[in-house]
C-alpha cells in the first residue's frame, strides 16, 4: 500500500518489444534501462517482453537479462514462463493454408526465399536456399529441400523476394493473401506469414489475463510495424525514436531511440510525476 506522498507509478504492465526498443544495436540492455524498468516494477507494475522472435530465439537473451516473468513470443504465437522454462501456451500455423497462401504469392510475383520457424521450445528456425538471415548468429537449421519446412508443426513462414523491398513485399503479400494467412513486417529483411487473426495483442492479452492486469493499464514500447495491434491494445503506445514510420503514425507518443534509453527516458517521466 502506498503512503502519503509517495508517487505511485500510473500503469500496472509494462509492455516492451525486444529488437530495436529494448535491445540496443549490440543486443543489450543498459544499466539505465535496467534501472528505470526496476524503479517501475518497485511501484507496482509488472513488466513483460512481447516479440517477434520465437522462444528458441528468445530465451537466451532473456537468460542473459536475469528476466524470469512472462514473455510473449512468435508474434504472439507462444506465451512463455521465463523463469520456469516452460511454454505455456503455443498457437500453430495450418501448413495446408500456408501452402496455398505461398502458391498464390508466387502466381502473383514468382519465387520467393522461404524460412520458417518451428513450433516448442526448441524449434528450430529453417532456413531454405537464397533465404538471407538478417539477426546476426542465432541458431538455425539451413535445408536444401523444402518439403523439410513443412515436415513438422510451425509458428510462423518467412518470406522474402529479391524485386521488393520489406514494405512493397509485405504490401502485396496482403492483397493477395491477406484473407488466407497475416502478414506482418517485423524488421528489416523480415516479412512473416501467421496464423490468421494473430498478433501481439492477441499474445499479450492472453499473458495479461495471467497476470490479472488490463489494457487500460498498459504501457507499450514498440518500433516495427508488428507493434501497431500491441498499441492498439494498450492505453498508451510509445514508439521508439528509431522506429518506422507507420508505427509512430499510430503511436501516442515517440521517446529517444533504443540506443538512447528511449525506454528509460519515458519511465522516468512517468516516475517523476
Amino acid at each position: 500500500m502506498s503512503t502519503a506522498g509517495e508517487r505511485r507509478f500510473p500503469y500496472q504492465l509494462i509492455a516492451t518489444d525486444l529488437d530495436g526498443t529494448l535491445l540496443r544495436s549490440d543486443k543489450t540492455v543498459s544499466r539505465r534501462t535496467r534501472d528505470a524498468l526496476d524503479a517501475a516494477t518497485a511501484s507496482g507494475a509488472a513488466h513483460i517482453v512481447v516479440t517477434g522472435r520465437s522462444v528458441a530465439w528468445t530465451r537466451h537473451i532473456l537468460d542473459d537479462l536475469g528476466y524470469d516473468g512472462l514473455a510473449v513470443c512468435g508474434q504472439g504465437a507462444q506465451v512463455y514462463h521465463a523463469g520456469e522454462h516452460r511454454l505455456l501456451t503455443s498457437v500453430t500455423l495450418d501448413r495446408q493454408l500456408a501452402g496455398l497462401a505461398l502458391s498464390k504469392i508466387e502466381a502473383e510475383i514468382g519465387p520467393v526465399a522461404l524460412a520458417a520457424s518451428r513450433d516448442g521450445l526448441d524449434g528450430d528456425v529453417l532456413i531454405g536456399p537464397g533465404y538471407q538471415v538478417q539477426e546476426g548468429p542465432l541458431p538455425y537449421h539451413p535445408i536444401d529441400d523444402i518439403a523439410e519446412l513443412w515436415a513438422a508443426p510451425l509458428n510462423k513462414v518467412y518470406i522474402q523476394h529479391p524485386g521488393y523491398d520489406d514494405d512493397a513485399l509485405a504490401g502485396i503479400t496482403r492483397q493477395v493473401v491477406g484473407s488466407l494467412v497475416g502478414v506482418v513486417m517485423a524488421g528489416p529483411g523480415v516479412v512473416e506469414l501467421l496464423p490468421l487473426g494473430l498478433s501481439k495483442a492477441t499474445g499479450l492479452s492472453l499473458a495479461a489475463r495471467r497476470l490479472g492486469r488490463k489494457a487500460a493499464d498498459t504501457i507499450a514500447f514498440g518500433d516495427m510495424p508488428n507493434d501497431i495491434p500491441m498499441f492498439g491494445w494498450a492505453a498508451h503506445g510509445v514508439a521508439m525514436a528509431n522506429a518506422h514510420d507507420e508505427l509512430k503514425a499510430v503511436a501516442h507518443e515517440i521517446t529517444a531511440s533504443n540506443d538512447d534509453d528511449g525506454i528509460a527516458v519515458a519511465l522516468e517521466q512517468l516516475l517523476a510525476r
